[in-house]
């Protein structure tokens, strides 16, 4: 699932008229670069959700059959925030293990590195990545292959593998974050992890975009 239905406030102008999935980078639509890592490790079937000027995705998307994936979309007539457009698309995914992605990274990681179901009593796996110089403050610490409490050294890099059977304490809710399922599953010590140090931006803000932008250029040139 990709995660695309937010309005991007923090990155007007630009997202006034494009929903942020939509913006430019190294010549094709961010999302464009992500459904290909995900067709490229194995991806099949992508369920995203739609909401700020949704229909400028599925005009490019399509039923990815072009992407050689099936896509299907989860339109949300109110914006459900990321927990709660979770929960409106887990039918979608029949009871089955699935993989997480925000629209609003750009990143080199290898989706056949994530593992298709959280081990041991985990109810979901995310990636992180040590905590970036223009960020504040981090998420999470981790050790061992496990988030062990809420910190500075590390933050969650929009990508994971979430059980559905995790939403299940969610049924009632309809909007909410998806931060704080992870800051429970947290204190309950459920939260599985793998650090990645690639390539990766998260594009919250017109300067992250560029940031975004010059790292595509620079691995492209080979720099």
């Amino acid at each position: 699932m990709i995660l695309a239905a937010g309005k991007g406030t923090r990155l007007q102008p630009l997202t006034l008229q494009t929903p942020k999935p939509m913006l430019e980078i190294a010549g094709q639509p961010l999302i464009g670069h992500q459904v290909e890592a995900l067709r490229q490790a194995g991806a099949t079937g992508i369920i995203i959700n739609l909401h700020h000027l949704g229909e400028q995705i599925e005009d490019y998307l399509g039923s990815g059959e072009r992407f050689g994936v099936n896509i299907s979309y989860s339109r949300e007539a109110q914006l459900l925030e990321t927990g709660g457009g979770i929960v409106k698309a887990l039918p979608f995914f029949e009871g089955e293990p699935f993989w997480l992605l925000n629209g609003d990274i750009y990143t080199d990681f290898d989706f056949r590195t994530l593992p298709v179901a959280p081990a041991n009593n985990n109810l979901a796996h995310i990636v992180l990545t040590p905590t970036p110089a223009y960020r504040e403050h981090g998420d999470f610490e981790f050790r061992a292959g496990q988030v062990t409490a809420r910190g500075n050294t590390h933050v969650y890099c929009g990508i994971g593998v979430l059980t559905t059977a995790l939403f299940e304490r969610y049924a009632g809710e309809t909007s909410f974050s998806f931060a704080d399922v992870m800051f429970d599953l947290t204190k309950e010590n459920r939260l599985g992890a793998q650090v990645f140090r690639g390539l990766w931006q998260d594009i919250g803000s017109v300067d992250q975009y560029h940031a975004a932008r010059e790292m595509a250029e620079r691995a492209a040139s080979g720099d």
